[in-house]
């Protein structure tokens, strides 16, 4: 997969413009806020229906204007495919191939994208709704019925919890209980099984960058000895307290050890990033090696808190992976950049993009 062509309207400072990509290699060199990080942001965007920086879309459409709109040219199984993503007060709309998408998941399907950023190593630091998306997005690409059963639990959790608030007897809650159990014990299940196939990668690829492996966990978010439906009925009595449900593929987290330590508590923040690299870049390892088609790849400002010996430790990761590459720099002439494939360079000045090569 590779995406040939790019537009862009009313995307942060970037009024307007058209990009023929290259199918390997893209560099985007300016000054700091001159517009290089939201071109891969509009990248993202296309691909994801979200951004990488913030949730607020709406943040997104330019000053002064009421709706943003980025079409692409996608390479896919030997047919150009054209995708487009708008943005405004109705909110988000998607089109590939000219038929509308209905949801983001058929989106990602489409193209494929991931993104590593200067924040990268949130993955690492913050709270476990990053690591859950992380790891869905890998098990949405290689299990096919993954997102039906996330769909079916994510329906049955808002009701059994609308129940609780509600305060509705306990006959009316457990009776979204079978359904939750059911899809929530088969979300586990593709979890744990992807995980499984995606821990030997990322402990290899961590191992390359931090000189010691890499180590992923699942929680599944209920007691490892207790079912699901067991967990549920343990948690009962909180649940009715608070009005939210407790046990379930929701609250589950990925532990992330380095050396045999939690990485949140060891690890530096160049280190965090590193590890939180070592995560991504195994990811698309694995995901290609399950047959799953290689994504975009956009790598922005990697030379940010990395010294020279672990940015190009990080580059050689990066450019042994097939996958088309975007990536940005404020030195398009740091040895670093300059040794990526032969491409194509733009420089981007106050939201205007120029290709240099």
């Amino acid at each position: 997969m590779s995406l040939q062509g790019l537009g862009l309207r009313d995307f942060r400072c970037i009024e307007s413009a058209e990009l023929e990509l290259h199918g390997c290699c893209n560099v985007i060199s300016g000054e700091n806020a001159s517009g290089k990080t939201s071109l891969l942001e509009a990248i993202f965007f296309l691909g994801r229906g979200r951004s990488f920086r913030t949730a607020r879309n709406e943040t997104l459409v330019r000053k002064g204007t009421h709706e943003l709109m980025l079409t692409g040219q996608v390479l896919k199984g030997g047919r150009t495919v054209p995708v487009g993503v708008r943005f405004g007060r109705e909110g988000i709309e998607a089109r590939a191939g000219g038929e509308r998408i209905s949801s983001l998941a058929e989106l990602a399907g489409v193209m494929p994208v991931q993104a590593i950023d200067p924040e990268v190593h949130r993955l690492v630091e913050e709270g476990p709704q990053e690591r859950r998306r992380y790891l869905d997005w890998g098990v949405f690409h290689v299990e096919p019925n993954f997102v039906e059963h996330w769909r079916r639990y994510q329906k049955a959790l808002r009701q059994r919890n609308a129940a609780l608030r509600s305060g509705q007897t306990a006959a009316v809650v457990r009776a979204w209980n079978p359904e939750l159990v059911e899809a929530g014990e088969r979300v586990a299940d593709f979890r744990i099984r992807y995980l499984n196939l995606l821990k030997p990668h990322v402990a290899a690829v961590g191992e390359r960058l931090l000189g010691i492996p890499v180590e992923l966990n699942l929680n599944r978010g209920w007691v490892a000895e207790y079912s699901l439906a067991e967990a549920l009925e343990a948690a009962w009595v909180r649940d009715v307290e608070r009005g939210v449900t407790h046990a379930g593929p929701h609250r589950a987290d990925v532990s992330i050890r380095v050396g045999g330590d939690l990485a949140r508590d060891r690890v530096s923040r160049g280190q965090q990033k590193l590890t939180a690299a070592a995560m991504l870049l195994g990811q698309l390892r694995c995901d290609a090696e399950q047959g799953s088609e290689v994504a975009a790849l956009l790598v922005d400002d990697p030379a940010a808190e990395l010294d020279a010996g672990n940015l190009d430790r990080l580059l050689n990761e990066v450019l042994d992976l097939p996958a088309q590459l975007f990536v940005t720099a404020l030195d398009a002439q740091n040895p670093s950049i300059r040794a990526l494939p032969q491409g194509h360079m733009f420089h981007v000045e106050h939201g205007i993009l120029t290709r240099l090569i």
